[in-house]
């Protein structure tokens, strides 16, 4: 694989006489792409039907005459405002009753039919006139489904877009009642016409309902993508879809959305998210405020590859300070190259650095970028120019792709829906569980796979976490009876059925053969009042009482004598949310009982295998010694002594 960096370039914001220059600098940085287009429809049909694809077209032979290669946005993220005053119902309405206004970006209904046709329109008109441009090497859809929580809308037309779902999903009211549980507090209907949507009640929804229209929601992010994946593949044959997903984003299932793209790729802002989307205390927060958190970009690296069959991209890296979190720090020197190189540790095929020239009006001028407004070199550029020298050195000696890992966690975008709709304490979130699960691993210096509870099979992996899961699937419990490696349960996972109700057996419902377990009740706890497990930790949040059958073993309690971690042959189950002591210890003995060769890392170091080399990362502050890990030798690239912001590959032999 040839891994490759790139840029993101917006021709529209300055003179075309500058264009030349910009393309002949990026080329002689060691870019190789320039992705373009996606918020330029006002630019590229300044009315209806006057199309004005001239300068696009001027724009993106330029940069393929630098030897640059295009990947072209759609631009359906930033409809204009004559197209907003022709359709004034495609504007969502949030759960407020209120309508998002045009003015800033992403002002559309997923559900408005309308803006369906017209997004398809212009995709189409995009693909035929440069569908076979030799400029061209691939496509992004939109720009960042569901940045600035805009999946869900409670407009007229998501209202009709859901009645005529649910329809077709349970067709008769009867059936949906039954479903829902809607005798409770006489909720019934006796026609789909009846159905509302999920906001503004006196008190919380119907689970079932909300769940439902989650469900739809995601459905139709799903339609909107297809729709213009379809015509791209129809009108510029060889070329890669991609879409450009975001960090700690779940509203729409990304695995879905997947299934019709060749690249997945993410928006990779490591010091925005540590400011803007951490659950780490603000001392964890000062400790990394210039390396952004060690885990945080690793696990949507290794998520995102899950998501189209294993090829991704990060479509934007940060270069330096952002605009958009509480706090905006400038990154520590070197952390450009880290970031990049851990993207590729991961098997990014490609790193696109946003921006290329800082933009000097409108809301993202604050944003850096590789150049600075007046196009002097900011700190990015000389950090992206080290590793495209870098590449070039050593790309041809790594493996193509990084293999399956020895671990593997499974990671369920319906389940965060259902524990955001039905949290039970404040502090339950789906995503910090998993994370919290993924951290753990990452600080025994394993690699994880994440994938998803579709998963036909778990083979190969010594280790399989399932945290926090709704409601298991046939195929899933299957995977589970025919693993051989060691599987770890919990907690909460299976405690409900698909249509959001407790499972007759009661939780976690699996097959008395796989584990003898009930869990007879629940609580959960404030963070100041966890509940003692061992001398190394106990639950935090969340706390089940457990009920183990005759096959099943108790291997630890708490405190006051509740069973906390019950195992049946290579099933183990954790009756909680744990602390991060407790979760590496359980999962640490799980490990060793497999095989698998752990190392004890310092919080900001850490590894990651590709093929038959090791990566090693150090988002700390201090110097770390290599050698204390059993790695020998001179590494391919970096020292053994992998100094603040330091990158090392060596050999898996040499790893130790």
């Amino acid at each position: 694989m040839n891994r490759t960096l790139g840029v993101c370039y917006y021709p529209e914001h300055w003179p075309e006489t500058q264009w030349a220059e910009d393309a002949a600098r990026m080329a002689k940085l060691g870019l190789t792409h320039a992705r373009i287009g996606e918020f330029a429809w006002s630019r590229l049909e300044p009315k209806r039907g006057a199309y004005d694809f001239d300068w696009l077209k001027r724009a993106i032979d330029t940069l393929h005459r630098a030897g640059l290669k295009v990947v072209l946005g759609t631009p359906t993220a930033t409809p204009p405002k004559w197209l907003v005053d022709e359709m004034p119902d495609m504007l969502p309405i949030g759960a407020d009753g209120m309508v998002r206004k045009f003015g800033s970006r992403r002002h559309y209904d997923f559900s408005h039919e309308g803006y369906l046709k017209e997004s398809k329109r212009i995709t189409l008109a995009l693909a035929k006139a440069f569908g076979e441009h030799p400029g061209v090497c691939a496509w992004q859809t939109d720009n960042e489904y569901d940045c600035h929580n805009t999946t869900l809308s409670y407009s007229p037309a998501a209202r009709s877009g859901f009645k005529a779902w649910l329809q077709r999903k349970y067709q008769s009211p009867d059936a949906l009642n039954r479903a829902w549980g809607n005798v409770f507090w006489s909720m019934e209907i006796g026609d789909f016409d009846e159905i509302e949507l999920p906001n503004l009640t006196v008190t919380e929804a119907n689970p079932s309902h909300v769940m439902d229209f989650r469900r739809f929601a995601s459905d139709m992010v799903v339609r909107f993508n297809k729709a213009q994946a379809d015509i791209i593949r129809a009108h510029s044959p060889g070329r890669d879809v991609i879409h450009n997903f975001m960090g700690r984003t779940l509203a729409f299932d990304h695995f879905d959305v997947g299934a019709d793209l060749d690249v997945s790729s993410w928006d990779s802002y490591p010091l925005g998210f540590l400011e803007d989307r951490s659950d780490q205390g603000d001392e964890w927060k000062r400790q990394f405020a210039r390396a952004g958190d060690p885990d945080f970009q690793a696990f949507h690296h290794d998520l995102y590859r899950a998501t189209s069959q294993g090829r991704w991209w990060v479509m934007e890296q940060q270069p330096g300070p952002v605009n958009w979190a509480p706090h905006n720090p400038a990154p520590r020197d070197g952390m450009v190259r880290l970031w990049s190189w851990e993207a590729f540790a991961h098997g990014a095929e490609t790193v696109s650095y946003f921006r290329w020239r800082q933009a000097p009006f409108a809301q993202e001028q604050m944003h850096a970028g590789l150049l600075r407004p007046d196009s002097t070199e900011a700190e990015g550029f000389g950090e992206a120019a080290q590793v495209a020298s870098e590449l070039a050195a050593l790309d041809a000696a790594l493996d193509a792709l990084p293999g399956k890992a020895d671990v593997a966690i499974v990671m369920d975008y319906p389940s965060a829906w259902a524990w955001e709709i039905q949290p039970q304490g404040r502090e339950f979130d789906y995503f910090r569980l998993v994370f919290d699960f993924y951290r753990c691993l990452r600080q025994l210096g394993l690699s994880v796979d994440i994938i998803p509870a579709s998963a036909p099979s778990l083979d190969g992996y010594g280790l399989v976490l399932i945290p926090g899961l709704f409601a298991w699937s046939d195929d899933l419990v299957m995977a589970i009876r025919d693993c051989d490696g060691q599987v770890l349960i919990g907690p909460r996972t299976g405690s409900k059925t698909a249509d959001f109700a407790i499972p007759a057996s009661l939780p976690p419902g699996l097959p008395s053969d796989i584990l003898a377990l009930r869990v007879n009740r629940i609580e959960t706890l404030r963070a100041d009042t966890p509940v003692a497990v061992t001398q190394d930790g106990g639950f935090q949040f969340w706390r089940e009482f457990l009920e183990p059958g005759e096959d099943a073993e108790t291997l630890l309690t708490a405190d006051d004598g509740v069973p906390a971690v019950v195992a049946q042959g290579n099933v183990t189950y954790l009756g909680g949310w744990p602390e991060q002591a407790l979760i590496k210890s359980v999962a640490g003995q799980l490990a060793g009982r497999a095989g698998l060769v752990m190392k004890n890392l310092p919080d900001g170091v850490r590894l990651r295998r590709h093929g038959h080399h090791v990566f090693a990362i150090n988002y700390g502050a201090e110097t770390f010694d290599l050698a204390t890990l059993g790695w020998k030798g001179q590494p391919l690239l970096g020292d053994l002594m992998l100094e603040p912001s330091g990158v090392a590959v060596t050999s898996v032999a040499d790893a130790g």
